[in-house]
C-alpha cells in the first residue's frame, strides 16, 4: 500500500482503573464515565489497540497499519518487537489513588504469559500535588528473604523507598525494580509493549468488581532485582530550547526531553519511528508536505522515512526511538 508518510496521532484507549480519576480531562479527551486510570496513547496490544484520527489512515488501528506500511515506517530498528508487534506502549495516567506496589519481569522470565514481553518503562511527571511521592525501589540491603518475611507480616511498607516528587521528574525503572505511583501523580510513560504487572501488595482493597484484587508473591520475588536494577532518575528542570536532554537510554527505548520555542528543525532516520510526546504547550508538526497542530497531551507516531520535520510554537516535548 503506497501512502506517503506523515505524523500519525491517535485516538486514546482508556482503561477504568480502581486508583483512576479524571484528570486526563484536562486534556481536552472525550474521557469516559468511571475511575480513568490510564490513556493508551500508542498501543498495539492484544488488550488494548489505539486508531488513527488523522490524514489517509484515519480510523486505522496501529496493528492494521503495522501490516500495511511495512518495515520503512518503522524503521530497521523500530519495526517490531520479539511478539511481532510495535516494540512500544505510550501511555498517559492518572493517578487519584496509590496504585499497587508492584513489580515487571524482564524478557527472560520463564513464567511469562505467552506472547508477553518483559516491561522496562519510564516516566515523565506532568503534575503532582505539593505532596506527592511514588514507591521506588527498596531500601539498602533488602533480599529475597527479608522482602518475603515483610510480606508475611504484613509490613511491606518497611523495605520499600519513599521519594518525593514534582511536575517535570523523570524516573527510569528497569525490569525488576520494585515500584508504585501514589496518589496526586499524572505521569508520561513509556514502556516495552507489554501488560504484565506483578503485584506484591494492593493496600487490602477490592478491585473495581467488588472482590480483592489478584496478588502474584512468587512471581514478584522471583523478577525482582534485589541488587541493582540499574534504576535512575533526574530533576529535568536543566532543559534548555533546542538541545535534546537525555532522560533514559535503555536496550529498548531513548527518551529525550526537548523545549520547544519558535521553529526548531529535525530528521527522522531509517533506524525508528520517532514518537513525540506534548508534555506542555502548543504549537504545530510540520514536514514537507503538511502540518498538524500539538497540544498539551498529544502523541504522535513520526515514521522512519517521514525526513525533515519542524516543531514550532511554545512546546516542552518528550521524543523517544528505538535505539
Amino acid at each position: 500500500m503506497s501512502i506517503q508518510p506523515y505524523p500519525l496521532h491517535f485516538k486514546p484507549e482508556f482503561k477504568e482503573r480502581v486508583w483512576g480519576g479524571r484528570a486526563l480531562e484536562k486534556f481536552g479527551f472525550d474521557v469516559p464515565a468511571g475511575a480513568i486510570g490510564e490513556g493508551w496513547m500508542i498501543a498495539d496490544h492484544p488488550n488494548g489497540v489505539s486508531h488513527v484520527t488523522n490524514g489517509a489512515l484515519a480510523g486505522k488501528g496501529l496493528d492494521e497499519i503495522r501490516e500495511l506500511v511495512g518495515a520503512s515506517w518503522f524503521g530497521t530498528k523500530g519495526g517490531g518487537s520479539s511478539n511481532g508487534r510495535f516494540p512500544l506502549l505510550i501511555k498517559l495516567l492518572d493517578c487519584n489513588d496509590d496504585l499497587s506496589i508492584q513489580v515487571h519481569p524482564n524478557d527472560e522470565y520463564e513464567g511469562l504469559p505467552k506472547g508477553e514481553l518483559g516491561k522496562t518503562e519510564m516516566w515523565y511527571v506532568l503534575d503532582a500535588k505539593p505532596d506527592a511521592k511514588i514507591i521506588y525501589g527498596l531500601k539498602p540491603g533488602v533480599d529475597r528473604t527479608e522482602m518475603a518475611r515483610a510480606i508475611e507480616e504484613g509490613r511491606i511498607m518497611d523495605s520499600l523507598q519513599e521519594v518525593s516528587v514534582k511536575a517535570g521528574d523523570t524516573f527510569y525503572i528497569p525490569a525488576g525494580t520494585v515500584h508504585a505511583l501514589c496518589a496526586g501523580v499524572v505521569v508520561a510513560e513509556i514502556q516495552q509493549n507489554s501488560d504484565t504487572t506483578y503485584r506484591l501488595y494492593d493496600y487490602n482493597r477490592p478491585g473495581l468488581d467488588g472482590k480483592p484484587r489478584e496478588l502474584h508473591i512468587e512471581d514478584s520475588l522471583n523478577v525482582t532485582a534485589y541488587e541493582d536494577s540499574g534504576a535512575a532518575r533526574m530533576d529535568t528542570a536543566g532543559a534548555k530550547p533546542g538541545k535534546w536532554l537525555t532522560l533514559a537510554n535503555s536496550p529498548y527505548f531513548k527518551t529525550d526531553k526537548g523545549i520547544v520555542n519558535g521553529q526548531w528543525t529535525l530528521s527522522t532516520s531509517t533506524d525508528s519511528f520517532v514518537i513525540v510526546i506534548v508534555c506542555e504547550g502548543s504549537g504545530s508538526i510540520s514536514w514537507a508536505s503538511g502540518l498538524v497542530d500539538a497540544k498539551a497531551g498529544d502523541c504522535f507516531l513520526l515514521p522512519a522515512n517521514l525526513g525533515t520535520y519542524t516543531l514550532d510554537g511554545s512546546m516542552t516535548v518528550l521524543r523517544s526511538l528505538v535505539p
